[in-house]
C-alpha cells in the first residue's frame, strides 16, 4: 500500500462525512417503506455505493472504500434509525466494492471491477432482505421488482460514482492521495504509450501500463 498519507486519510474522512449525510435519510426512507413497499425501499440502495466507489475510483489506494465505509458509518450512527449497526453496515458494504480489487492485489482499477463488486453486494442483499423480512409473503411480482430495483441503484450508483470521480480526478482533487503520480494519469498514460509526448520508449511502455491497469 505505500506510505499512508495525510491527504489520503484527508480526503477518505471527507468523501465518508459526504456519504454518512447522505445515508441518513437514505436509512430512514428504507426503514419506513421496506416492509409494505420494498421495491420502493430498494430505490436508494445505490445511496449506500456511490460514496465508495468514488473515494476507490478516486484514490485507487488499498482500503479507500473500507475506510470511507467506516468513517460514514460513525458519521451516521447519531441519526440513524438503526443506531450503531449502521457501521458494520457501512463497512461490510464497502467491503464487496473493495473485494474485487483485493482479489488481483490492487494491482487493477478497471471499471469493470467495480461493477462485479456491486453486483457481489446486490446479490446478497437481495437474498438476505427477502430472507429476513420475510418477502415470500408479497406476491411473486413485487419480489422481482424489488429485486430488479436493488440492482438497478446499486448498478447505478457505480456509473455515477465513477463519473463523479473522473471528474474529480480531471480537476486535480486528491492528486496527492493518489499512489501513482498526478502526471500519470489516463490521458497522459495513452499519450506516453502513442509517443505523442515525444517520451523514450521506456517512459512509453510504462504509461501504457498504467492506462492499462487504469482501465
Amino acid at each position: 500500500m505505500g506510505r499512508v498519507t495525510t491527504a489520503y486519510l484527508l480526503t477518505c474522512a471527507a468523501i465518508g462525512v459526504a456519504t454518512g449525510l447522505l445515508i441518513i435519510p437514505a436509512t430512514a426512507f428504507s426503514t419506513a417503506t421496506y416492509a409494505t413497499l420494498p421495491p420502493v425501499s430498494a430505490l436508494v440502495a445505490g445511496a449506500w455505493v456511490i460514496g465508495f466507489v468514488i473515494a476507490m475510483r478516486l484514490i485507487e489506494r488499498p482500503g479507500a472504500a473500507l475506510l470511507t465505509g467506516l468513517i460514514s458509518g460513525l458519521v451516521a450512527t447519531p441519526l440513524s434509525t438503526t443506531g450503531p449497526a449502521i457501521v458494520i453496515t457501512n463497512v461490510m458494504f464497502a467491503a464487496f466494492i473493495e473485494l474485487p480489487f483485493l482479489v488481483t492485489l490492487y494491482r487493477r482499477w478497471s471499471r469493470w471491477l467495480y461493477y462485479v463488486g456491486a453486483t457481489l453486494l446486490a446479490t446478497f442483499y437481495a437474498v438476505w432482505t427477502v430472507t429476513a423480512a420475510n418477502m415470500q409473503a408479497f406476491p411473486v411480482w413485487v419480489v422481482v421488482l424489488y429485486v430488479v430495483a436493488l440492482f438497478a441503484s446499486e448498478l447505478g450508483a457505480v456509473a455515477l460514482g465513477i463519473v463523479i470521480a473522473d471528474r474529480l480526478r480531471a480537476a486535480g482533487v486528491a492528486r496527492l492521495a493518489r499512489r501513482r503520480p498526478a502526471t500519470v494519469g489516463v490521458a497522459e498514460a495513452e499519450a506516453a504509450a502513442t509517443g505523442a509526448t515525444g517520451a523514450t520508449g521506456a517512459t512509453g511502455a510504462t504509461g501504457a501500463s498504467a492506462a492499462a491497469a487504469t482501465d
